[in-house]
C-alpha cells in the first residue's frame, strides 16, 4: 500500500477546517516543513517561501469554493471533477475527511487518538454508495494514511472484518509517530509566543521607559473611624424638640 504524503491543498483545509487562527498559520507551515518528506510532497520541501505562497493560494481558493469552517461541506475541499487518490472516487469526501483527521493528529502530538464512527460517517459526508465498496475504502484509507483503529478498550480492531456501528479510536501508527518530531508542537508554540510577548515588552520599555505608578489620592476608610465620624455626625444634626406633643398631659419635673 502507496503512502499518502500530504500537500498545499491538505494543509490550507486543515487551517479551514479546525479554524486554525490566522496568526498562527505560519507557525503550523513551518513545523510540517520542518518535518520534510516524510509528510510533505517533495516539491514542497525544497523552499519554505514558496511552500507558504502554496498554502496561501489554496487558501483563497477553499474560501471562494465555500468552504470555510468545520460545518462547511467536505465536498468543498476537492475541484469539481477531481479524481481522488486514495479511495474510490465515490468515497473521495472519506479520502478528504480521514487526511483532516490524520493531520490534526500530526499537529497535536500530545493527542493520544481520535473516537470516529464510521457507519456515521458514511451519512455525514453524504456517500451513498455500496455498504460493502464503503466499508473496503474505510480500510484502504487507513492503511494509506497510516493510521491504527482500535475498539473502545484499546485492543486492534480489524476494519476488513467489517465497520460496527460503534465508537472506534483512530490513531498514528507506532511507526509513523517515530519518524516524527518527538517535540510537543503546541508546547513549542506556546513557547514560541511567550518569547514574542517579552521582545515586545523589552521594545517598548526601551522605547517608552518605566511607566511609573500612580500615588492614591483618596484616603482610605476604616470601619472605625467612619462610624464615628457618622455617629457624630448624627448627633451634630439631631435636634431636640422641646415642644409639648398634642393630646399628652405636660409632667412635672
Amino acid at each position: 500500500m502507496r503512502k499518502y504524503i500530504y500537500n498545499s491543498r491538505d494543509v490550507a483545509a486543515y487551517f479551514k477546517y479546525f479554524s486554525v487562527p490566522s496568526y498562527l498559520e505560519v507557525s503550523y507551515m513551518q513545523y510540517i516543513f520542518n518535518l520534510g518528506s516524510k509528510v510533505l510532497a517533495e516539491p514542497l520541501t525544497h523552499d519554505f517561501e514558496s511552500f507558504k505562497k502554496e498554502v496561501y493560494r489554496e487558501l483563497y481558493f477553499l474560501w471562494a469554493n465555500g468552504f470555510e469552517n468545520e460545518k462547511a461541506d467536505i465536498s468543498k475541499m476537492t475541484s469539481e471533477g477531481e479524481l481522488s487518490l486514495i479511495c474510490d472516487q465515490e468515497c473521495i469526501c472519506l479520502e478528504s475527511y480521514m487526511k483532516l483527521i490524520c493531520l490534526h493528529l500530526i499537529f497535536s502530538s500530545n493527542l493520544p487518538y481520535i473516537t470516529l464512527n464510521f457507519t456515521g460517517l458514511m451519512t455525514q459526508l453524504g456517500i451513498k454508495c455500496d455498504v460493502s465498496l464503503y466499508e473496503a475504502n474505510c480500510k484502504t484509507v487507513c492503511d494509506s494514511l497510516q493510521l491504527e483503529v482500535f475498539d473502545s478498550f484499546g485492543k486492534p480492531f480489524d476494519l476488513s472484518l467489517g465497520i460496527p456501528d460503534e465508537l472506534l479510536r483512530v490513531s498514528l501508527s507506532a511507526e509513523f509517530k517515530q519518524g516524527l518530531d518527538s517535540r510537543n508542537f503546541k508546547d513549542a508554540l506556546r513557547s514560541e509566543q511567550m518569547n514574542w510577548l517579552m521582545d515586545l515588552k523589552d521594545k517598548s520599555f526601551k522605547l517608552f521607559g518605566s511607566i511609573p505608578t500612580r500615588k492614591k489620592t483618596t484616603r482610605s476608610r476604616s470601619s472605625g473611624s467612619s462610624n464615628k465620624n457618622y455617629r457624630n455626625s448624627g448627633n451634630n444634626n439631631v435636634v431636640h424638640n422641646q415642644a409639648q406633643p398634642k393630646g399628652t398631659p405636660k409632667t412635672n419635673r
